[in-house]
């Protein structure tokens, strides 16, 4: 697992619980796609509306990657403005990420996140730029669906089991 590291911390808890430990964040992120948690990415619409979707994310080499199909309404709005958010309920701390999502299409890449994702229980495989597999959510359309990279800057985190609190931390990427 890749040491993302905080460049700055803040503990936010109004109820004088410590600062969350970052690792706590990553540590749920990494345990890998499963279908007891959904991701959910927020984008804009060019004409400045909001729009959030359920996407099955994994957590690579710091980063998240998630897939979608190019017709979706995610992957018109990252085309057109890539900044946007990825909040998680996982066990233990809820998180909302702030950032990035760039296309990714290099071959070693789509085939790590093609293994992660088979690791999870979706058989994903890399097909030409993209990746296949026999079924996807059902609101994904057909295949292929392209590959993305969340790029974060600011992560929010509210823990949800002992020991409480809530932090705020920001990374130079």
């Amino acid at each position: 697992m890749t040491d993302l590291l905080p460049s700055e911390t803040k503990n936010l808890d109004r109820y004088g619980s410590a600062e969350l430990d970052w690792n706590r964040a990553r540590e749920a992120m990494a345990h890998g796609p499963t279908p007891e948690v959904t991701y959910f990415l927020g984008t804009c619409r060019p004409d400045g509306t909001p729009h959030a979707a359920g996407i099955g994310a994994q957590w690579l080499d710091g980063d998240l990657y998630f897939t979608s199909n190019p017709a979706a309404r995610k992957a018109r709005d990252l085309a057109v403005n890539p900044v946007c958010t990825i909040s998680v309920r996982l066990p233990g701390i809820d998180l909302v990420l702030d950032g990035t999502a760039e296309r990714v299409s290099d071959p070693g890449t789509l085939a790590k996140v093609a293994a992660g994702y088979r690791a999870g229980g979706w058989p994903a495989e890399v097909l030409g730029d993209a990746l296949t597999a026999p079924f996807s959510a059902p609101s994904a359309g057909a295949p292929p669906w392209r590959v993305y990279r969340f790029t974060f800057h600011t992560a929010v985190g509210v823990a949800t089991t002992e020991p409480y609190g809530a932090t705020r931390w920001r990374f130079d990427r």
